[in-house]
């Protein structure tokens, strides 16, 4: 389907040659007629008027006029009467295409942990937001900034994580990233500048974690996780110097780093000279306990803290941000520099306004009650379905761990589920290491629709029986 322009759209690479003995009407003619029959003027597409066109070639429109009215007598041309000048439907040579595997519809229930509630991005407040940045944006902060970010939404982000999250988070400690991943991505490389060679990871655990520090030239060791979080005495045992942890709502059981074990992994790092890396990709979405703090304000000199607002607002936002110890920092912001030269600042103060003036926390308020009720729904859904199971972690974000009977073989129950159009995703997703995994599903509910939850549930509930 070729793309609608508005206006006159973009004009056209023609190069006439006014030295060359062919006039210059049968150059114009045969150039536009390569363009049809190569594809790079679509079935359909718009042409730029004579006008336009005259114009931008230096020519007479009756010069253009002729030639476009030659190209419709042949048929690659269409004109009529009150609209634009399109390429004709019979003359394109389709492009060489390699068949695309054949792909399921999107599922009908959609339990796969990890991504927010789409629908409820805050569409309004985002664009009066932009709206406000680009009017109060200094034509001078149009050119290439600070690397690090906005010096605007990094006080923001500092006073928004010491008053939300415990989190003494200086401003000039702070680099804006795209997202998680890239800030993750930034901190492994500055630790392997400053010699660090081994990471720990959770196990179970997000796998991105190990990919991206083996793309940062660092070994992975990984970290058995139990009911109190991390193993701090199997990390000790481990050669690593650094450690990235979910202390706030363990990914994927759901736990939450113990007291005990959070004063341990403190001390591990101050005796070892390593750096934790704090992933406190949910916290904001807490339902059953107090509200706990994170690990950086345990140690700001040894911990570096990660956020973004891919589970606040929506991963299309491509936001997060780094604090790190000030002996890092500066190595952090080189490394982005080196990314990419920076975020986009308009967007960056987008964020800000909508932090600042109290929409940012307005939605989460708003996003707490709808998980929670969706929550709720999940627990209701299952004791009508499967009453023998029962869902953990779900003291925050927007998923939870359904271990299952003895006998059923979680892969299994996955791909059937997906051929009753019911997405899932097991446990073993998320293998970090070698040690064994019990069966299980880690169920999220962040972006399947209420009313869907029950029905989906229900579709696959025979396939949550011990056999």
């Amino acid at each position: 389907m070729p793309v609608e322009w508005t206006g006159s759209g973009p004009g056209l690479l023609l190069r006439l040659d006014r030295d060359s003995s062919e006039p210059l009407r049968r150059q114009l003619e045969g150039q536009v007629r390569a363009m049809v029959r190569d594809g790079r003027l679509a079935a359909g597409e718009k042409l730029p008027s004579s006008r336009v066109l005259a114009r931008d070639l230096g020519v007479s429109r009756g010069l253009v006029t002729e030639a476009y009215a030659q190209l419709c007598a042949e048929g690659y041309l269409v004109a009529r009467d009150g609209s634009a000048t399109r390429v004709g439907a019979q003359t394109v040579r389709p492009p060489a295409t390699t068949a695309a595997p054949a792909t399921r519809p999107p599922p009908r229930h959609d339990f796969r942990p990890g991504v927010p509630d789409l629908a409820a991005f805050p569409r309004e407040d985002w664009a009066r937001a932009v709206r406000r940045a680009c009017r109060e944006l200094p034509t001078g902060d149009l050119g290439y900034g600070d690397p690090a970010g906005s010096p605007v939404l990094r006080a923001v982000v500092a006073a928004y994580l010491g008053r939300g999250r415990g989190a003494p988070a200086d401003p000039a400690a702070t680099v804006v990233c795209a997202g998680f991943a890239q800030g993750l991505l930034l901190t492994f490389r500055a630790l392997a500048a400053q010699g660090v060679r081994t990471v720990a990871v959770e196990h179970p655990g997000d796998t991105d974690q190990r990919h991206t520090a083996r793309r940062a030239g660092l070994e992975v060791v990984p970290v058995p996780v139990d009911g109190d979080g991390l193993d701090t005495a199997a990390l000790a045992a481990t050669g690593a110097r650094a450690v990235v942890v979910t202390a706030a709502h363990q990914t994927p059981t759901g736990g939450v780093l113990a007291a005990t074990r959070r004063r341990e992994l403190v001390v591990w790092a101050g005796a070892r000279g390593a750096t934790i890396v704090e992933d406190d990709y949910d916290a904001e979405f807490r339902y059953d306990r107090e509200p706990v703090g994170c690990l950086q304000g345990l140690a700001p000199d040894r911990v570096v803290l990660l956020g973004s607002v891919s589970k606040s607002l929506a991963p299309a936002l491509r936001l997060g941000w780094v604090v790190a110890p000030p002996a890092l920092a500066a190595a952090v912001a080189r490394e982005k520099e080196h990314a990419d030269r920076g975020s986009p600042t308009l967007d960056e103060l987008a964020l800000a306004v909508l932090m600042r003036g109290g929409a940012y926390d307005r939605h989460l308020r708003h996003m707490r009650a709808r998980y929670a009720d969706r929550r709720a729904a999940v627990v209701e859904a299952l004791r009508r379905h499967a009453p023998h199971l029962r869902l953990e972690g779900l003291a925050a974000g927007f998923h939870g761990l359904l271990a299952l009977p003895d006998g059923v073989d979680e892969a299994a129950v996955v791909a059937t589920a997906g051929e009753r159009s019911v997405a899932l995703r097991g446990l073993g997703d998320f293998r970090n290491g070698d040690a064994p995994l019990p069966a299980a599903l880690v169920l999220g509910f962040g972006n399947v629709a209420r009313s869907s939850i029950d029905a989906g549930i229900a579709t696959v509930a025979d396939l949550l029986r011990a056999p």
